[in-house]
């Protein structure tokens, strides 16, 4: 099974999207300083996830949120979480 999920900062506010196949250890990795580019951002919480059957769908789905750049269908999406 694999994952796309959107994190939101505790911290800034601001939203990070991504996918995997192993939600839990992926959240400890951000939230520990795994992820350099999150760094700055740590807490970060789960705010809304998707699961898929492949990785390929899990990434296609990742690369179409972030395609939204946080407009309609982003705010959408996660207000209906």
């Amino acid at each position: 099974m694999y994952y796309v999920y959107i994190l939101r900062s505790l911290k800034t506010g601001r939203y990070y999207t991504g996918h995997t196949n192993e939600l839990k250890r992926r959240m400890y990795e951000h939230n520990h300083g795994k992820t350099k580019s999150l760094l700055k951002h740590i807490p970060l919480e789960i705010i809304y996830q998707e699961c898929y059957l492949s990785r390929q769908e899990a990434r296609q789905r990742e690369i179409q949120i972030k395609s939204y750049k946080s407009g309609e269908a982003f705010k959408k999406l996660i207000t209906h979480a």
